[in-house]
């Protein structure tokens, strides 16, 4: 049941509602042949924390176990993605003063001024889980993105810096290890699926990443090929789910199968004389409620979602400079007209985020779904080409022009991921 490919990675995402393990590896024209995947219940975690550490490992041994003999590969190291309620971030302004301005600014010497910031003092039970640059300044020269190469005294750095509760951290890794596979990185799961439906064109232009999970909502907003900030909304699918069930009287799993069949994000154009028959428990007597009062309730707790979505934009400063609009991707964006819905109440242009661009043509269509973006994300920011640029970005110059090509920047260490696509502008 062993492969032996030095090439093969796997994406693991630990989501709140579904474990993904994806199985994949770059070919030689820079896209993803995926040997594998699998999707399964995620039993033990409330909005991205593990509550239960035994149902968790039962739940990543059953969806590793399912993708390592669909791939027929023997999966002892994973990439994880980390999320949740208990994630936050904050900018940070940090200078460094250089003892030979007169060298050459090396790639080592910038590794090493990023990871001191790692040892920035955090509030008791937080810890730093990745610095991400954003630009810097060399003595008077400003918005450097890439440093390296250049000449000068002083350095100023500033840095998207996301911390998250320790406990949280340490019990995602535990569960994972308790699964029998080792942890090669450990990514944050928007930024793994910005990876996966983000161009560097749209995070050049300003984009927002919506990734509606099963317990939370993340965002990620870009500016000028960098991150620019990052929130947390603990409500998403399985919000809808439950108000479905509480609102027609069902169980969570009639609910979810309702909400996937007849559901919409909008309401106000659904008829009202479509009837729809809910099966009873049990054998019991069943049910009925018009398509439109399940529209109802389902888009009311969609539009809170998008409600915290723009407040986070706004929040973010940027909300006049997103050329690229919101791309919203997560099982949760396949709910009908999400798209409409997040148009109408941001006022910005929406669409679903496919991984497609990054997938061989000949893989399992199936795997090119926005519920396995996260996963198809963590292999894209583990596989590093020989020139030390990411996968992403090599399955992206595809569809860049001449300019952007050139100005590509190869990814400084895994500690830090890559940066999402920053180009040099000197």
């Amino acid at each position: 049941m062993e492969k032996e490919n030095p090439e093969i990675i796997i994406g693991l995402d630990i989501g709140t509602t579904k474990i993904a393990v994806v199985v994949g590896a770059k070919n030689p024209n820079g896209k993803l042949d995926i040997y594998g995947y699998s999707k399964v219940s995620s039993i033990g975690l409330t909005r991205g924390e593990v509550l239960n550490q035994l149902d968790t490992i039962d739940s990543i041994k059953k969806g590793l176990a399912e993708a390592s003999n669909i791939s027929n590969v023997d999966i002892r190291t994973v990439n994880i993605g980390i999320a949740g309620q208990h994630i936050r971030s904050f900018q940070h302004v940090a200078t460094t003063i250089r003892p030979n301005p007169s060298e050459l600014i090396s790639e080592n010497e910038i590794e090493v001024f990023i990871k001191s910031i790692y040892n920035l003092p955090m509030e008791p039970g937080y810890e730093i889980i990745v610095v991400m640059p954003q630009h810097y300044t060399i003595d008077e020269n400003s918005d450097i993105l890439r440093p390296v190469g250049i000449q000068g005294h002083q350095i100023t750095g500033y840095f998207h810096v996301v911390i998250g509760k320790t406990a949280a951290t340490n019990n995602i890794r535990k569960c994972v290890e308790a699964s029998g596979c080792v942890i090669q990185n450990l990514f944050m799961q928007p930024h793994a699926s910005s990876a996966a439906v983000l161009t560097d064109q749209e995070k050049e232009a300003g984009v927002v990443l919506v990734d509606i999970g099963g317990g939370t909502t993340d965002i990620a907003i870009f500016k000028n090929g960098a991150i620019a900030h990052t929130s947390v909304i603990p409500f998403a699918g399985s919000s809808i789910t439950n108000d479905v069930a509480y609102g027609c009287q069902v169980v969570n799993d009639t609910a979810e199968r309702l909400k996937v069949k007849y559901g919409s994000a909008i309401c106000d154009e659904i008829s009202n004389n479509v009837v729809i028959g809910i099966e009873g428990i049990n054998g019991g007597p069943g049910k009925e409620i018009t398509q439109k009062a399940l529209a109802e309730i389902i888009s009311a707790r969609a539009k809170e979602i998008f409600i915290d979505v723009k407040a986070a934009i706004e929040q973010s400063g940027l909300e006049n400079e997103l050329l690229a609009g919101i791309v919203i991707t997560g099982g949760g964006s396949l709910l009908a007209n999400i798209c409409h819905l997040s148009q109408f109440v941001t006022g910005l242009n929406s669409r679903i985020g496919y991984p497609s661009a990054y997938l061989a043509s000949d893989n399992d269509k199936d795997i090119n779904n926005p519920m396995y973006s996260t996963a198809i994300g963590l292999i894209l920011l583990a596989s590093k080409d020989k020139s030390g640029g990411s996968d992403a970005e090599e399955a992206d110059d595809e569809n860049d022009d001449e300019k952007t090509k050139s100005r590509k920047k190869p990814s400084l260490t895994k500690t830090v991921m890559d940066f999402f696509g920053k180009h040099n502008k000197y």
